[in-house]
Order: C-alpha cells, then sequence, then structure tokens
C-alpha cells in the first residue's frame, strides 16, 4: 500500500438492475487512495450491468475482486448475451479481465495493508443442494419439500450448468479444482476466501425460509475455514448483512439486498471492512 491508510473492503449482491441500488455504486467511492473492494457476487443479471459496475468500481478502487453470483450466472431472457453455464461464466471472466478485474480464474492477491498481509481469494464453488431441509434426505425430497412450500430459487429455471449434467456435478469439479489450490498457497500466509455463499451453513440457520439453505453452499466446504488459515471468510447472496464468529473464524455477510430489504436497516448500505477486529461496531 502506499502509504498504509487503505482498507480491504467488501460488498455482494449490488443488484444494479433496482435503480436505487444503481444509483448507490454510482455514489460509492474510497475512503483511501490504496482501498481495495471485493465484491462478492449478484451484481446484476445482465452482462452488460455486470461489466458497468465492475468498470465503475475498477476506475475508483485501486484493485477489485470479483466472485461471481447466481445472478451473474443466469442466462436471462432480457440479456442479449444468450451464453450457458460454463461459457457464461468464461465470457464473465474475460470482461472483468479487460477491466483489470480480479477473477477467481486468476493469481490470488496479496493485501499487505493494514491487516495483513493475507491472500485473497475469490472462489467459484456454487452449490449441490446438501444443505437439506430437515426430514430431507436426498436432493429429490428437498426440491419437492421447497415446491410444496413455494420457496424454489429461480436458479432452477436460469441457471444452466452446461456442458455439466447438472448444477451439483459443476460444484463438484469446481470444489475440487479449488482445493488443490488453495492447498498449494504457502504455509503459514493467512487467508480472505470470498465466495458468493457462504463456506459453512450456519449463516443460513437464520433464514425465514430454511428450505433456502439447499441454494446456499455446500457441505464440502465445512472444513475450509479451518483448513486454510482463514482470517475471514466473505460471502453473501443470504441478503442479510452481519457478522458471525465460528470456530473462531470470522464470516462476513455484506450483501446489498434489494431496496425493499436495505431500506429497513439504518443508514445507507455500503462496503463493509473485511479485517476489522473482532467487537469493533459496525
Amino acid at each position: 500500500m502506499a502509504d498504509g491508510t487503505g482498507q480491504l473492503l467488501a460488498i455482494s449482491d449490488l443488484h444494479i438492475s433496482h435503480a436505487e441500488n444503481r444509483a448507490l455504486v454510482e455514489r460509492m467511492e474510497p475512503g483511501s487512495d490504496d482501498d481495495w473492494l471485493i465484491v462478492a457476487g449478484d451484481v446484476a443479471e445482465t452482462v452488460a450491468d455486470v461489466r458497468w459496475a465492475l468498470k465503475t468500481l475498477a476506475s475508483r478502487f485501486r484493485k477489485v475482486v470479483w466472485a461471481p453470483g447466481n445472478h451473474e450466472l443466469w442466462t436471462h431472457p432480457r440479456d442479449a448475451v444468450t451464453l450457458r453455464g460454463a461459457a457464461r461464466y468464461a465470457h464473465l471472466v474475460e470482461m472483468c479481465r479487460d477491466l483489470g478485474v480480479t477473477t477467481p480464474e486468476d493469481p490470488y492477491p496479496v493485501w499487505d495493508g493494514p491487516g495483513g498481509p493475507v491472500t485473497v481469494a475469490p472462489l467459484f464453488l456454487l452449490y449441490d443442494y446438501s444443505f437439506l431441509p430437515a426430514g430431507c434426505a436426498t436432493k429429490d425430497e428437498g426440491l419437492a419439500y421447497a415446491h410444496k412450500t413455494g420457496v424454489v430459487c429461480t436458479d432452477e429455471y436460469l441457471l444452466h450448468p452446461d456442458p455439466y449434467p447438472s448444477r451439483e456435478a459443476w460444484c463438484r469439479d469446481r470444489v475440487a479444482a479449488t482445493e488443490e489450490r488453495l492447498a498449494a498457497l504457502p504455509d503459514g500466509m493467512p487467508t480472505v476466501l470470498v465466495n458468493h455463499y457462504p463456506l459453512d451453513r450456519h449463516p443460513t440457520e437464520v433464514l425465514w425460509y430454511p428450505e433456502f439453505a439447499m441454494w446456499c453452499g455446500t457441505r464440502l466446504t465445512a472444513d475450509w475455514h479451518r483448513r486454510f488459515r482463514v482470517a475471514a471468510m466473505v460471502y453473501g447472496h443470504l441478503h442479510i448483512p452481519r457478522t458471525t464468529w465460528h470456530e473462531g473464524v470470522r464470516f462476513e455477510e455484506v450483501s446489498v439486498g434489494y431496496p425493499r430489504e436495505w431500506h429497513k436497516r439504518p443508514g445507507t448500505p455500503g462496503p463493509r471492512p473485511v479485517l476489522a477486529p473482532e467487537g469493533s461496531a459496525r
């Protein structure tokens, strides 16, 4: 860092198709020329909107690090880009590289400002339906229960896994490749792991509709916060911004969410510090 005053900040679920959320991005500025910004997915549903938001933020923050959410991966009927699945993800990665934005396919950068050094690792892992509702033993049982309650993620209709046979198969492939990469990091280097979904199920315990947890991660990563020297686990997706501690590790939910949600909270939503000390005011 140039002067040691920068912060490692994070935000997610910008959902800029909503005019009020787009205005938040238009007004978003770093507090220092040295600030980095993590964007943990769900920027928008169309490639053009994702590009606008990340280009805007990359022009202001020293570094922007992006991990995809499920909304970026939707093949939405209003998007001129009709790519599906892995091809859509690859297209987004190339777009980010053109903008100078770090993706899960790039070398993991090292933050060496206050609270560092830490390796900042953006991840793309998806989910495998293993966060099942109580009383359900299989994906099919879980989905049947979700359809009965009417709580079904739009991914079932718009997030295509091509060329994989299923979203869970894509998830397993991503988890295996990412696990190998994280295991190769230098011993003793702390990490900030960034994923759209929490790496452990515990943050989903406060969901109003617990069946939605099926679309919120995988049990395959339940020990990663211990295995990979995690200083902070950054995620979004739940639209419940908060800090929790699990087995001594900080989990930061950094969502903005939809206007109807954030208007109920005090203040204006913005990036949250990732390496703030335990017990600090939010």
